[in-house]
């Protein structure tokens, strides 16, 4: 079978599904379960592609037709132009949070050495880039999950800022004696922040596939941004900063916290669909 004919008939599989993000779906399976690039799906359509390999990616293609999404099928995603491995126990990154990427970047002087402290780091993917754009940048990268934190190193060292980049599986609070004692210049979480009673209703490829450590945020859906919020108020410098992801209802909620705490120079970050997406916060 040609390259450009397998292409269309997955992408038709899952348009026929309802798939609701069916042709970019397609294009990355193919793509890089052929090691292509996407451009050589219509550079390279008529490439014959081998019966065996063909057989292959209908196979995965039907994994995907069963509700797993393509990043689990694969075990990598895309963040910021970059290739992040997954495993289990790590949350698939979003495109939502390189608003949060992009927040730390035009906030931070790439000239000067920093520390920054990634608070349930997860595949480490806002640590690992924040490394790689920022090379005197040193990063702590905190999370209940070994598994997790075994995913994260792994990316750390497929970018080559390993040696910049430390594990640490603890909660905030018993992680602060374990690392340096001059606290960070920036605190970076996409915490857990959706309400336990509203997971049942999450789509089923997040409910199913990720993990839930990374999704339930308490009754309230703010028990994490409370707690890093009043355990960084102890030891943060003045003038550092705070970042986070949060939930398109939460900026009110956790700004208060924010000030409650004593940190202002607040801000409040939309992403591309309108939505609240991140906060940032100095310490005062």
């Amino acid at each position: 079978m040609q390259l450009g004919q397998l292409y269309r008939q997955v992408r038709d599989r899952f348009r026929a599904a309802g798939l609701p993000a069916a042709d970019p779906d397609a294009r990355i399976l193919v793509s890089t379960l052929l090691n292509l690039s996407i451009s050589d799906l219509i550079l390279d359509e008529r490439r014959e592609i081998a019966a065996s390999t063909v057989a292959e990616i209908g196979q995965k293609a039907k994994l995907r037709l069963a509700g797993m999404p393509v990043g689990r099928i694969l075990g990598e995603r895309e963040f910021y132009g970059r290739r992040f491995l997954l495993n289990s126990a790590a949350l698939e990154p979003r495109p939502d949070t390189e608003v949060l990427i992009d927040a730390v970047l035009h906030r931070t002087m790439s000239d000067r050495p920093i520390v920054i402290w990634d608070i349930g780091t997860g595949s480490g993917a806002i640590a690992v880039t924040l490394l790689a754009e920022l090379p005197l940048c040193q990063a702590i990268a905190f999370d209940l999950s070994e598994d997790a934190l075994a995913c994260a190193a792994g990316n750390a060292r497929l970018h080559d800022v390993d040696t910049r980049f430390q594990a640490v599986c603890a909660d905030f609070l018993s992680s602060i004696d374990t690392c340096c004692s001059d606290g960070p210049d920036w605190i970076i979480s996409n915490p857990p922040y959706i309400q336990t009673d509203v997971l049942s209703t999450l789509d089923p490829e997040v409910i199913h596939f990720d993990p839930l450590l990374a999704l339930d945020g308490g009754k309230s859906g703010l028990e994490a941004y409370v707690c890093i919020i009043t355990d960084a108020a102890k030891l943060m410098k003045q003038g550092t900063g705070i970042a986070f992801e949060i939930g398109f209802d939460q900026a009110a909620d956790v700004e208060k916290q924010l000030r409650h705490h004593g940190f202002g120079a607040i801000e409040i970050i939309k992403d591309l669909s309108g939505n609240d997406r991140v906060v940032l916060a100095r310490r005062a």
